[in-house]
């Protein structure tokens, strides 16, 4: 094996949790859920997962019918065990975010299971959408 591929295969397995927030279509949006606080749940997200993981938004993941929908996706480390990205949605509640960077905290997919009541919010989306995911 090459210097560069185990280099590569070194900074996968390091590779953090990553939460993938919609925002922007649909999801986030006061139009379509009037009094959730989409920027304040947003910026509270980052700040309980604060450095075990990343935390980003992009504009839209088309899982539109889902909204709010968060995808948070495997470590190197989990996704080396087995774990895939988990696609969540209708995360409205303040709870969901806690439970979200619990699961970070916890390890993610592939290494925790997913704390409280996450498994009912997972969604299931094409293998079109699915690839789409940026990054």
């Amino acid at each position: 094996m090459s210097r560069q591929d185990r280099d590569r295969r070194q900074a996968a397995a390091s590779s953090p949790v990553t939460v993938t927030v919609c925002r922007g279509c649909c999801c986030g949006t006061e139009e379509k859920h009037p009094g959730v606080d989409h920027a304040g749940q947003y910026e509270r997200l980052r700040a309980a997962v604060g450095t075990v993981g990343r935390v980003r938004a992009v504009k839209c993941l088309d899982a539109c019918t889902h909204s709010n929908v968060v995808v948070v996706g495997p470590s190197g480390e989990g996704r080396a065990a087995g774990g895939r990205p988990v696609w969540l949605g209708w995360v409205l509640a303040d709870d969901m975010i806690d439970e979200i960077a619990a699961w970070v905290h916890a390890g993610g997919p592939g290494l925790a299971d997913p704390p409280g009541l996450l498994d009912l919010q997972e969604i299931s989306v094409s293998r079109r959408v699915r690839e789409g995911l940026p990054g």
